[in-house]
């Protein structure tokens, strides 16, 4: 009989793929289906991304396997964005490598440093893949909350000492999937000394890092004088340049946890396809100018869904960051509740809070990633469904 590892039947199936068949069925049902729930952009990759893909793909020599690590143009294509846009200093050759998407790296990371039993401290709530790529690694999720009342920041002052002692790591993201929250440096700076203190490695996901509204910046983890001793951070094409589906990220800072990553990795894979990193460094060394087109749309969609949710007394803080909406679910609802009511009588697909962690409950995700008369359409559509009761 042929049967999966003890972790694999014991990992519940992936969110976003019980939504894709739920779609899929609805869809062959003659239902008009608007999916907010995965954060996947619509918006086209730009073009002079593809025309460098395309120069790239043509070349023999391309067609080979990458370097593990992947290729030196890419490396420091992202050590010089680094540069230039937050003033740290990286080194190409130890202090950054190349990845199959930041999804990838972030599980394989955990994988490379976690022994069995070893605690993570991760957000609630939370990326759900955090919570998948611990116990595929036979570790441990201690959760740390993340609370409205606080922005969403991290309380490193609440989180116990017994969670802290049986933890090896500590994840953070920001801006935050799914709340949207954004700090400001001196959070990465207390989140620094939390680390040092307690002899955790910080692990930091930047996916979101440009696609940021009005004046807000994000910050990096690694400007903080020291992040690089116990910190790396994660980065992402996929949400920034609108190239999801080419899966390329990279992952900076600490040379000890980067190189393990490595070894990991040099087991597994052989790096991303050569051209689709020469690409990326195209878009990494570009002007930018189609990251803010970019921004402008998403916060026209998010004005848009913000005034209709008011129209529909659902309570949400506009955010200075992601393409997420985080609301309040109506009073009456439970988030798995109200969520299942708008796919069955709205044919709308959101992502109820609990699938982030217990700290969910109460919420739901809005994706912004579909056209502005689809979120239209969206509105009307909630709006008729929350009035039939």
């Amino acid at each position: 009989m042929i049967q999966s590892s003890k972790q694999v039947r014991s990992l519940p199936p992936y969110l976003f793929s019980i939504f894709h068949k739920k779609k899929v069925a609805l869809t062959a049902q003659g239902v008009d289906v608007i999916d907010l729930g995965i954060g996947a952009p619509d918006l086209p990759t730009p073009p002079f991304i593809i025309d460098r893909l395309t120069e790239e793909v043509r070349k023999p020599k391309n067609h080979k396997y990458s370097p593990y690590g992947g290729c030196r143009e890419f490396r420091e294509a992202v050590a010089d964005f680094y540069r230039s846009h937050y003033d740290v200093d990286l080194d190409p050759e130890t202090e950054v490598l190349t990845l199959i998407g930041s999804k990838e790296g972030i599980a394989h990371l955990i994988s490379a440093v976690l022994d069995p039993r070893d605690g993570v401290l991760a957000p609630d709530p939370g990326y759900p893949v955090y919570q998948s790529a611990i116990h595929l690694a036979h570790g441990v999720t201690v959760r740390f909350p993340l609370d409205e009342e606080n922005s969403y920041a991290p309380m490193f002052d609440q989180i116990s000492p017994r969670d802290v002692s049986r933890s090896k790591m500590m994840l953070l993201n920001y801006p935050n999937n799914p709340t949207g929250g954004t700090v400001d440096v001196d959070t990465f700076e207390e989140a620094v000394r939390f680390a040092k203190e307690h002899q955790l490695s910080l692990i930091h996901d930047a996916a979101y890092d440009l696609v940021t509204f009005g004046d807000y910046k994000a910050p990096s983890l690694l400007q903080v004088p020291g992040a690089k001793e116990i910190g790396v951070e994660f980065g992402s094409l996929s949400k920034t340049f609108n190239m999801s589906g080419w899966r390329l990220g990279y992952i900076v800072g600490n040379k000890e946890l980067i190189r393990s990553l490595s070894v990991y990795k040099s087991n597994m894979d052989t790096s991303q396809f050569l051209p689709v990193q020469l690409a990326g460094a195209t878009a990494l060394r570009s002007d930018f100018s189609s990251v803010r087109a970019n921004n402008r749309t998403y916060e026209q969609r998010l004005d848009l869904m913000m005034s209709a949710f008011n129209g529909m007394n659902i309570s949400a803080e506009k955010p200075k960051g992601t393409f997420f909406l985080w609301a309040r679910v109506p009073d009456g609802y439970t988030s798995q509740g109200f969520s299942e009511k708008m796919l069955d009588e709205a044919g709308i697909i959101l992502t109820p809070g609990t699938a982030f962690g217990q700290k969910g409950e109460g919420y739901f995700r809005m994706s912004l990633s579909v056209p502005i008369e689809r979120l239209h359409e969206a509105s009307i559509r909630m709006k008729k469904a929350m009035k039939g009761g």
